[in-house]
């Protein structure tokens, strides 16, 4: 610079910022972040059905005896359940959320009275209670350990 160069008026490269507008601003992104935050997708409920249905269905407790993957499958697991009244087959999409050789002993809730379906050729006489997560996983609907097997879920 030579010399006599005229030299600005200096100012503040940076304003105080007080404590109130601290907080006015970090409450403003609090607020955002809750309103952007989506409740968890959950499905829609079923269409209404009358208590005679409900009283139809059969529904038991049960313990699985014996589990096995079903062969050229991605999902199916085919288990033996014990009911107290009898030993049945259920073939069930768990696969993927659970391992086999860790379902024995597992006490579950069973749908008894449903008609018998061939799944890849194994007749399955019933089905296991599940609840379904939106992220799809599932997760057994258990019985408490001292429910006996065969006995009537009201």
């Amino acid at each position: 610079l030579k010399a006599g160069h005229p030299i600005k008026k200096p100012s503040l490269l940076f304003e105080k910022i007080e404590d109130e507008q601290i907080q006015a601003q970090l409450e403003k992104l609090l607020k955002t972040k809750e309103e952007n935050v989506e409740a968890p997708a959950v499905a829609p409920q079923k269409e209404e059905i009358t208590f005679d249905d409900f009283t139809r269905m059969d529904l038991r407790t049960g313990t699985i005896l014996e589990a096995e993957k079903v062969a050229k499958t991605k999902k199916l697991i085919q288990m033996q359940v014990d009911l107290g009244f009898e030993t049945r087959t259920i073939v069930s999409g768990i696969a993927e959320f659970y391992e086999a050789d860790s379902l024995p002993g597992k006490k579950v809730c069973v749908l008894a009275n449903l008609a018998p379906r061939k799944i890849k050729g194994i007749e399955s006489q019933g089905m296991i209670l599940l609840s379904e997560n939106p992220d799809g996983s599932l997760y057994f609907v258990e019985p408490g350990q001292e429910a006996l097997n065969g006995s009537e879920i009201n």
